[in-house]
């Protein structure tokens, strides 16, 4: 079954990187057909060029559309409105409308506080003209008091006029379904796009997982850990794994799938054909 599929990036760092990205985003215009490609946005001024860069180049070269991701947090209504217009003038259609994390030694948040002024704002600057989506936490939002406040938090976004959600990865199928179910309870009606993670380097995933309350289940994070330095096994195992997740959300009725490609094409074109997510 063919269900729709995205790609985030981040922006490079370096040249190589550039060229490194380039080649993937190439590749993967080719094997999988995605959506589109969102592109990731460093609050206050960190690595935003790099992102209107990658994002002009991936909109103008890729033919698949550009997503840029956009961080309110430490910003003026003046500069986000400058943005949307630079956007709206390269033909870009899409937004990922986000609170963000206030950089370090910064005080003043700036003229948004929460990721649903943001989506307002975009709304009365700029009308019908970008689909925009916000992120949704099925496992809770780390900096949330409790699940019902996260719940209504994730409600004003959708309420200020976003178009769907991006879920934080996740692991768990049940955290996806319960959160589905409140959101119904709630009477939010919009498509919450599964994220899904690769599970390539179990470091790197354990240290972003902490980072951003997504959780990795115990047994998962014991089996994960008993690989040691087979880094072949531990990615055979860890396909399996989000492999067997992906199919596990096309049964459930996921709208697309979200993948956090990490800059690479191999591991999301592997999940992509052997979860049956792309067509012939």
């Amino acid at each position: 079954m063919s269900i729709p599929v995205s790609c985030e990036f981040f922006p490079p760092k370096s040249d190589e990187g550039e060229a490194k990205l380039r080649e993937v985003y190439q590749t993967l215009a080719r094997d999988i057909r995605p959506e589109y490609f969102s592109v990731t946005f460093g609050a206050g001024g960190s690595t935003q060029t790099r992102t209107f860069e990658t994002v002009r180049e991936i909109q103008r070269d890729s033919g698949v559309p550009a997503a840029p991701h956009l961080s309110c947090i430490g910003s003026s209504r003046e500069g986000i409105a400058a943005i949307l217009d630079d956007y709206r003038e390269q033909d870009i259609r899409r937004i990922v409308a986000l609170r963000g994390d206030l950089p370090s030694g910064m005080q003043d948040p700036g003229d948004f506080r929460y990721a649903n002024e943001l989506v307002a704002f975009i709304r009365e600057h700029s009308g019908d003209w970008f689909h925009v989506e916000v992120a949704a936490y099925p496992e809770i939002h780390p900096q949330a008091p409790n699940a019902e406040a996260d719940l209504a938090n994730f409600k004003r976004k959708v309420d200020a006029g976003a178009d769907a959600a991006i879920t934080q990865y996740f692991y768990s199928i049940e955290a996806y379904r319960r959160f589905l179910d409140d959101c119904e309870r709630l009477n939010i009606d919009v498509p919450i796009v599964p994220g899904v993670m690769p599970i390539t380097n179990y470091q790197q995933l354990a240290r972003f997982s902490d980072m951003c309350g997504a959780d990795i289940p115990r047994w998962l994070r014991k089996r994960l850990e008993g690989f040691g330095d087979d880094l072949e096994g531990l990615r055979a195992f860890g396909h399996d794994v989000v492999t067997d997740l992906c199919r596990e959300l096309v049964d459930a009725g996921a709208p697309g799938i979200h993948f956090y490609a990490m800059n690479r094409s191999g591991p999301v074109i592997r999940l992509c054909e052997d979860a049956g997510l792309i067509g012939d």
